[in-house]
């Protein structure tokens, strides 16, 4: 079989790139080892629930965005339906409750409101966010730091950084480990051109709409088949093995193509690589962090949770043990009595989720392998069941008549992200994106070898994913065929 470029993972880094090199021509295989396509950004039925995997709010697209560009290229406009969130987020902690718009000029008004004597770093905030400055006095280049380093540098009060990143898991699991340019190029894009959006009937409407496209201009989407290795020759690659994940003989298939597109993670594939490329790869990895991964408990309500109070869409919920920055990192590793999260109502919009009269929302809490992996299936399903009581409970703090409400409850973990997705640890954006640490550098691959996902160079998220695959298009269909072979 032979192809113009194969695609190994079908998430929204590789969608987006076979999406754009088949709309220029180019004959695409595309291989998917989960049933469905999207990564990450997938959903999945339960009763007359339909349960979003990942999305909560996606930046954007906002004039400039460079998602703009791209969906109306790949017909994402036309075919898939964006929602505006009405609010960036309620932030809750021991000493504030504050509920932030995605208006910038708004959300400095009301912080400088209820934090009095904090005007200087609020403006120095949103003026670094909204228009960052690269240099300093005398033209010299700003240092590199990372995101709580920053804060203390502008800001002495400890409640109002924490509100600040009140979304930080967004991105990160630690402040003090989080580049400061990452975390500003992302957070303008919520706070800029009007918010974010929600994809209406979920994040797989996305993935589908793309794999269409792949597959209506002319290329193969295979879900279910798993790529296993790179077929090489004379240190080259030439193209990829794979097999049918529901073939009980493990029949090995290969195709060819002048130009591979990984989209899953470097530990993966680097094993696949000739020697000499897979010591360049090896040493690379050596200087990078694997991200954190996520725990979700998906919820089906029997009605609008307006009903009992709930005002907001994505509500951050910050435990009373952490008081400062610092304290983050020890937060995420604690127990899930005391963990930080966020609850997402997808009924405070018109999701398309659930039927009239009842909705869906979700539980998010920053996770990690460590928590569940080498236990007995057993205590595995009997510790998911005591996780998502001990949710149910906080929540009803909050919102009384929550467990009432609850009419579906299921519970993914750091496992189950690396189970679907492949994922090492379970990442969901993909390396940590620590300050000064540049991304892998594409000279250490073969030359027809590209990454296109949360991997690499644009990280994690959607946003990040999608900018991922569209400039790996971009860069294969400019650069010559024979400086690739």
């Amino acid at each position: 079989m032979n192809y113009d470029v194969i695609i190994t993972g079908g998430g929204l880094g590789g969608l987006t790139a076979g999406a754009k090199l088949a709309r220029e021509g180019k004959k695409i295989l595309l291989l998917e080892q989960h049933s469905q396509p999207g990564g990450c950004a997938t959903t999945f039925k339960r009763g007359v629930y339909t349960l979003e995997v990942g999305l909560h709010e996606m930046d954007g697209p906002s004039p400039g965005d460079m998602k703009n560009r791209i969906f109306s290229e790949l017909e994402v406009t036309d075919n898939v339906q964006l929602l505006k969130i009405p609010e960036f987020y309620r932030f809750i902690s021991s000493n504030v409750d504050i509920t932030i718009p995605h208006d910038p000029v708004r959300a400095a008004e009301l912080l400088r409101e209820r934090f009095p004597g904090q005007e200087d770093g609020i403006d120095n905030y949103f003026g670094q966010i909204l228009k960052p400055r690269r240099k300093g006095a005398g033209g010299t280049s700003l240092p590199e730091m990372s995101v709580g380093d920053w804060l203390d540098s502008i800001i002495d009060n400890e409640d109002l950084k924490l509100v600040l990143l009140g979304n930080l898991g967004y991105f990160s699991d630690d402040p003090y480990s989080l580049s400061m340019t990452y975390y500003n190029t992302a957070q303008r894009s919520y706070y800029s051109g009007g918010g974010a959006s929600f994809i209406k009937g979920g994040s797989q409407m996305l993935s589908d709409h793309l794999a269409r496209f792949i597959k209506t201009h002319g290329g193969e989407v295979l879900t279910g088949h798993i790529a296993t290795g790179f077929v090489t020759e004379n240190n080259a690659v030439k193209g990829v093995s794979f097999r049918n994940k529901g073939d009980r003989t493990k029949k090995e298939l290969k195709a060819f193509a002048p130009d591979l597109v990984m989209n899953n993670a470097p530990g993966l594939f680097v094993s696949w690589l000739p020697e000499k490329y897979r010591a360049r790869l090896t040493n690379e990895l050596t200087g990078q962090k694997t991200g954190a991964s996520l725990l979700t408990v998906y919820f089906g309500f029997n009605k609008n949770l307006a009903a009992i109070g709930n005002r907001h869409y994505s509500t951050f919920i910050y435990d009373d043990s952490v008081r400062r920055q610092s304290d983050i990192p020890e937060n995420n590793q604690a127990g899930y009595d005391r963990r930080s999260f966020t609850f997402v109502d997808y009924g405070r919009i018109d999701s398309g989720l659930a039927p009239e009269g009842r909705s869906v929302g979700a539980v998010c809490c920053i996770d990690y392998l460590s928590d569940w992996e080498n236990l007995p299936q057993k205590d595995y399903h009997r510790r998911k069941e005591e996780t998502a009581e001990l949710f149910i409970n906080r929540i009803e703090k909050i919102l009384p008549g929550f467990r009432e409400a609850v009419d579906y409850c299921e519970v993914a973990t750091a496992a189950t992200v690396n189970r679907y997705t492949l994922n090492p640890g379970g990442a969901v954006y993909g390396f940590a994106r620590l300050p000064s640490l540049p991304s892998i550098d594409p000279s250490v691959l073969p030359p027809n070898v590209h990454i296109a996902s949360a991997w690499g160079k644009t990280g994690g998220g959607f946003s990040g994913a999608i900018y991922g695959g569209y400039l790996c298009a971009f860069n294969i269909l400019r650069s010559p065929a024979g400086s690739r072979i």
